[in-house]
């Protein structure tokens, strides 16, 4: 038995699957308990192996230009995600597979059952009655629970305000997981850009895009958090807001350097475009630019040549983005 549940660990071979599901149909009970541990890890492989995939394809937006990103070196990593999958649920990474084999296996008193909790996130009243039927606890004094309960409610607190953060942070900063997401987010802000300079909102969303990858590449803060600079606007004398550092190549003398410069952190999305509008608006070196906003292609190469970015194609490179942004909005 155990030989054929081992040949299960590969998840090229089909047949230790196959010896799993004969052992569950044996009499023997260590079998079937043995085939039911595997079962569940089994299972919470492909869970995993759904988790990694899900964040390789949101990877592939960061590669599309690599020369490593082809076909035959995605089935590779795609057989090495899967077999890792299997390690990993081998090893407990996750505890699904653990929950799993007490549900089936009928260990019903080291897990509260799901037919004694409320939807409404509300444990207290059944949970007190799932307590008192028990004997042991029985003798724990009043004063227990009185602390247990102020405990419970103390977390349920905490976490409540971890939710509420998590959800106020992902107001602030959303994940784009598809450039179709980045447009569509960003059509209003950019709408108001055109309103005040008369700069087609697509091309402020290609700009945008350009600058962060589509959303995937916003400048992170030191403690991981997003800039919200949509603009990659550096934070220069003029700043006098929070700011983070990062490694960029700049243009010097026709050839590439590697810096390290300050950039701007807003505290949204919607803070960004206000301060690109302040930028152009409030800098006569923009006023070339600005004269010439509906005229895309001007507008575009006198906004390079005012230095907004030292990239000699950087008016040619919006331009390319400008058409997928164009497409995708048309979609």
């Amino acid at each position: 038995m155990t030989t054929r549940i081992a040949d299960a660990q590969n998840f090229l071979d089909i047949n230790g699957l196959n010896s799993i599901r004969q052992d569950a149909k044996s009499g023997d009970k260590a079998s079937k308990e043995a085939a039911l541990d595997q079962a569940a890890k089994q299972f919470e492989a492909i869970f995993v192996q759904m988790l990694m995939k899900s964040m390789r394809k949101a990877q592939d937006v960061l590669e599309s230009d690599s020369p490593l990103n082809s076909e035959s070196t995605k089935f590779y990593r795609d057989m090495h995600d899967q077999q890792m999958s299997l390690e990993l649920s081998n090893n407990g990474a996750l505890g699904l597979s653990e929950l799993i084999v007490r549900q089936l296996g009928g260990d019903s008193e080291n897990f509260t059952p799901h037919s004694i909790l409320r939807s409404d996130g509300n444990l207290d009243s059944r949970a007190n009655v799932r307590v008192s039927d028990s004997p042991a606890i029985n003798n724990i004094s009043l004063a227990n629970n009185s602390t247990a309960e102020q405990d419970a409610n103390n977390d349920r607190q905490t976490n409540g305000s971890i939710v509420a953060q998590t959800a106020a942070n992902l107001l602030q900063a959303p994940v784009f997981e598809q450039p179709k997401d980045f447009v569509t987010a960003l059509i209003p802000e950019a709408k108001r850009v055109q309103d005040k300079i008369n700069v087609p909102f697509e091309v402020v969303i290609a700009q945008a895009a350009l600058e962060t990858g589509w959303g995937q590449k916003i400048i992170k803060t030191d403690s991981g958090e997003s800039s919200n600079n949509l603009f990659n606007i550096k934070a220069d004398s003029r700043w006098d807001g929070e700011q983070t550092h990062k490694e960029t190549l700049e243009f010097e003398n026709g050839a590439m350097v590697k810096k390290r410069e300050p950039f701007r952190v807003y505290e949204s999305l919607s803070e960004s475009v206000n301060d690109y509008l302040k930028l152009l608006t409030g800098s006569e070196r923009y006023q070339g630019a600005l004269e010439k906003s509906t005229d895309v292609e001007q507008f575009l190469h006198n906004l390079q040549s005012a230095g907004y970015a030292t990239d000699p194609n950087y008016a040619k490179k919006i331009m390319g983005t400008l058409r997928t942004v164009t497409s995708l909005i048309n979609k």
